[in-house]
């Protein structure tokens, strides 16, 4: 069994749902459910589940990781948004387990994902699995009805994860500080003048 790139495994010890690492057709893919999710779609999500959705989501249009985003919030109602900490690593796996490609876009760089044959029939061999998600996801969609806005989530999201990014990189100057203290000042005006 070929296992995951070593920078997703110091994950696998959060996945609260965790399933079999095997089914009958070959290897499950994890999904470790962490920042980026709310209401507890973290119980559709077990381990394998949002890779499979993602899967499917690139064997119908080919992607990029900002696309999947919003699919998976517009199907599920904004019950669930993913953070780009939790697509973009799933992404780099799948394409190493050899189920997506990557090219890089004409417009604006971005990488545009593609499902391999390989990716086809790891999907064929776990559809009833893949469907049985989306159901779920539906019914997810339907019950959330008013609920907060998926990209709003979203955006909360990036800007969670752009200051813990930017934070590790090491201390900031004075200077640094007091921009990205602006940008923030900036952000929290324009939300509330919406």
């Amino acid at each position: 069994m070929r296992h995951a790139h070593p920078r997703h495994r110091d994950h696998d010890h959060d996945c609260r749902f965790a399933r079999p690492d095997r089914t009958e057709h070959g290897p499950r893919l994890g999904h470790h459910h962490r920042g980026g999710g709310r209401s507890g779609l973290g119980r559709f999500f077990a381990h394998g589940d949002l890779r499979l959705v993602i899967l499917g989501l690139i064997a119908e249009k080919p992607s990029h990781g900002y696309e999947i985003i919003k699919a998976i919030e517009e199907r599920v109602g904004g019950a669930y948004s993913p953070s780009p900490g939790v697509i973009y690593p799933t992404l780099t796996l799948l394409e190493e387990l050899g189920y997506v490609t990557v090219s890089t876009a004409a417009e604006g760089g971005r990488k545009l994902h593609e499902v391999t044959e390989q990716g086809r029939a790891f999907l064929a061999a776990n559809r009833p699995t893949h469907d049985a998600l989306l159901a779920r996801m539906d019914e997810a969609g339907r019950a959330q009805g008013g609920g907060p806005a998926p990209q709003i989530i979203r955006a909360m999201e990036n800007l969670k994860l752009a200051l813990r990014m930017r934070m590790a990189r090491g201390p900031l100057t004075a200077e640094q500080a007091d921009a990205v203290a602006a940008a923030l000042d900036a952000a929290a005006t324009g939300v509330e003048r919406s």
